[in-house]
């Protein structure tokens, strides 16, 4: 029945299928703001800009999917808490768009500190997050960024009891996922072969007939032209 249930539940698979994400990635408006923050902080005439502006758009976002908490990693979180975060963090960035450029090493070692600073806030909601028993309110996926409306119970909902067992039903559920794509995909192949083969064959009967219409026309022509030639000797 366990495992009936988690089937069932196949269909939310469908976010994950991309990867695993984190709490700051479920939100696009927020990936917008911050790449933007970020393109303030850099002169459009600075070496390299771009894949600089790049890397540490990425590193600022994917901080949350590495943070853990002794053994439970970053999963679920309660959703005020994780908008906090994000408003933090574009706060801190508007901070450092006042201060007056000092070369693009300075400005790299200031972004390093805000997300120094940012990993240990996020660790230390973890932290207690874990430790409620009980959370009201939504509660965000940050793997799938799915809201759970549930009330969230400690070893439930809030930290897995056992993350080598949720990390394995993930990929089961992956497997599962994957198995039914190629299954589909292999009826769909099959089904557009079956009618491009039949639309061929028909195409091909089809020049055969004409063919061979024409050419017993040649022949019906020949036939009369040898029984006329015939009766003029006659």
């Amino acid at each position: 029945m366990g495992d009936l249930r988690w089937l069932l539940l196949l269909p939310l698979s469908l976010a994950a299928f991309c990867g695993v994400k984190g709490c700051l990635e479920c939100d696009p408006k927020f990936i917008e703001d911050i790449k933007s923050l970020l393109a303030k902080l850099v002169p459009s005439e600075v070496p390299g800009r771009t894949h600089l502006l790049e890397r540490q758009v990425k590193e600022m976002i994917r901080l949350s999917f590495k943070v853990s908490h002794r053994d439970k990693m970053l999963r679920v979180l309660d959703v005020q808490k994780v908008v906090n975060l994000r408003t933090w963090l574009k706060t801190e960035l508007h901070k450092l768009s006042n201060e007056t450029w000092k070369g693009a090493f300075i400005l790299q070692g200031k972004l390093l500190g805000v997300r120094q600073n940012l990993e240990s806030k996020l660790n230390e909601i973890l932290k207690n997050f874990s430790e409620v028993v009980v959370t009201e309110g939504p509660i965000l996926d940050c793997w799938t960024c799915l809201r759970i409306t549930t009330r969230c119970f400690k070893g439930e909902y809030c930290a897995e009891d056992d993350p080598k067992k949720a990390e394995n039903r993930e990929i089961a559920l992956f497997l599962i996922l994957l198995a039914e794509v190629v299954i589909l995909g292999s009826a769909l192949l099959l089904f557009h072969f079956c009618v491009s083969h039949r639309r061929k064959m028909k195409a091909i009967r089809r020049s055969l007939k004409k063919y061979l219409e024409k050419k017993l026309e040649e022949l019906m022509g020949i036939m009369d032209e040898k029984e006329r030639g015939s009766e003029v000797r006659k």
